[in-house]
Formats: structure tokens, sequence, C-alpha cells
């Protein structure tokens, strides 16, 4: 059985700003074995991101951990400096961002942001790091590595530049792996090849991965399990085939809804209906209730706990308690 390597129990994380509290997680909770592949979906706004960089540190002033434990690798995340913050950010855990032209500085070449991220957090000399780093090169795929390595970000395609994102984030090999929307910026073809990279290097190094996306059809066949998140909570959670073949959350199905389907091009894909949630003034209850067609009068009030569909799938939604109900040969009244 592999090691739990990431705990996160009921983790409440709010940023403080002029306009008032914005309540970004609200009791937030899975765990992570060395070398699972979480995927985390849900719109702009959900909390998935927040979720992925608390575990980092990466939610500083003016976000503020007000609740809950985070647990990683033996380190108490809300208790630690960030001075503590620096030891682990690329040697324990590392990240890939979305944009990796906003990520990668413009004035250094390749080779040099690659080494500094080596003999930052290993003993090898300057040698030995630029040698590190032309294998990096060469295992994420990029041709003539000792060429690359003493170019500028600009002088790279946008394929490239994520795939050398990609190597200084596995530089030292970290224990989990967290891909931030790592196809956004690229086009469709060279989108499945950065997955079908990160897949081959997940299971060369046994690394846990955590995807996070706004699109499931991206973690379609990478993910063993996913998460998927509205309004700063878990709404549903299980395997990747339990979520795809048997959604149990409204808005899951909705996801699924708005995604076009090559067996059925003719239907009308279905948007989700109305606005995101405005996260200054959440509701009482379930925070998609007033985009639900299926909402019911308690949606509005109370938050549903988690119920549990199978050993493998979980759903915070009235509607699968209330159907629960009448299965079991009560009224359904909740």
């Amino acid at each position: 059985m592999s090691e739990k390597i990431l705990d996160i129990k009921e983790e409440r994380l709010s940023f403080f700003t002029p306009a008032g509290e914005v309540k970004a997680l609200n009791g937030v909770s899975f765990t992570m074995n060395q070398g699972d592949v979480l995927g985390v979906v849900g719109e702009s706004g959900s909390g998935k991101s927040v979720t992925a960089y608390s575990v980092m540190g990466l939610t500083a002033y003016p976000g503020k951990l007000v609740g809950g434990k985070v647990w990683f690798n033996g380190h108490e995340i809300e208790n630690m400096k960030e001075k503590d913050f620096r030891k682990i950010r690329g040697n324990e855990v590392s990240i890939i961002f979305q944009d990796p032209m906003t990520s990668l500085n413009p004035v250094y070449t390749i080779g040099n942001q690659i080494v500094e991220v080596i003999r930052l957090h290993t003993k090898k000399n300057k040698q030995e790091a630029w040698a590190r780093a032309e294998e990096l090169l060469e295992l994420v795929g990029i041709n003539e590595p000792e060429k690359r390595i003493k170019q500028y970000p600009f002088e790279l395609s946008g394929g490239m530049r994520q795939r050398v994102m990609i190597a200084m984030a596995l530089a030292c090999e970290p224990d989990i792996l967290i891909a931030d929307e790592p196809t956004t910026a690229l086009d469709v073809t060279i989108q499945a090849q950065i997955l079908e990279l990160m897949q081959d290097l997940q299971k060369k190094l046994g690394m846990a991965v955590i995807l996070v996306t706004h699109d499931l059809g991206v973690i379609a066949d990478m993910c063993d399990n996913i998460i998927v998140m509205y309004g700063g909570r878990i709404c549903e959670r299980g395997t990747a085939r339990e979520i795809f073949y048997n959604p149990k959350h409204e808005y899951t199905k909705g996801l699924l809804r708005s995604i076009p389907n090559v067996n059925n091009m003719k239907k009308k894909l279905v948007p989700i209906a109305g606005t995101p949630i405005n996260m200054l003034n959440l509701p009482a209850g379930c925070a998609f209730c007033t985009r639900c067609d299926a909402a019911m009068k308690i949606c509005l009030t109370e938050h549903p706990d988690e119920l549990t569909i199978n050993e493998n799938h979980k759903a915070a939604c009235w509607v699968n308690i209330r159907d629960r109900l009448m299965a079991e040969g009560g009224e359904g009244n909740v």
C-alpha cells in the first residue's frame, strides 16, 4: 500500500480585501498517496487553484488559512514560516503554471534558470548542475538540448517553453507535482503532447500529481481520481470512471453536458445557466442552488453532507439524499 503524502482536513482559507472577506475555501478535505494522480476541476473562481497553492504556501497576504489542517510529507503547512516554505518549494513540491512566458525570466537563458533551481536545492557544483540541466531537457523531449540550453525563452515555441517549465519542476524530483492549467496556453496538438509527456514522467518517476483544470476532457485519461469543486467546496469526488459515467451532482452533470461529443455532433451543447457565485456573499446552503434546475427549498438554507454513492464515489447534493430516502421507503422529504 502506498504511503500517504498529503492530508487536508476541513481547510478554510480567505482573502481579506477592501471589498470584504472572500471565502475561497470552505471546508475542503482530501488525502493523496505516493504516485496518485488527482484531477481538480471546476470553473474559474471555484477554489481549485487556491487549494493547490496552499500546499506550497503561495496564498500569502491577503490570503490567510483561517481553519483546518494541511499536512504534507511530515510538514504542518499552517504552522510554517516563509523560510520553511523555501526549503520545500522545488524540492519536495513543484508547480507548473499555465503560461510559461510569464513564468520564465526573459533576460536569462533557459540553462541559467534550470541550473539556478538545481544549485538552490542540491549540493551539485556548477558543472554537475549544467550536466543535469541538459539531462532534464532531454528527459522532457527537447531535441538538441546542448543548443537549447543556451537559448532565451523568446527563441522557443510555446510547447517547448512549457517543456522547459516541466524540466524545472522536475529538477529535484519532487514528491508532488502541481500542474495548474498546464495546457491552457497551447494549441490542441501540443496539449496532447504535453499531457502524454506528463503521464510518461509520472510513471517513470513515481511522483504524485495534482492536475488543476477547468476542462474535464483534459483529465479523462490521465487521472486516477477526480475532485469537482464549486464555491470553495468539493461537491463531488470519485474515480475518473465514476465521475464521467455516473455523475451525481447537478454541477458535474452540467460540466459534462458542455463537453462536445464526437458520437453526437448534431446535439446542441447546453451551457450551465446563470452566473458564477459571488464569493463575497456565499449562500447559507448549496453554492450551486441558484443555478440548479433541480434545486429545492432546503438547498437555499442548508449545505448537504457528502453522501457515499459507493466505495469510490461521494457527492454533496440534496437531490441524492432525497432519492436515497425515497428508495428506502420514505417520502423523500428533506
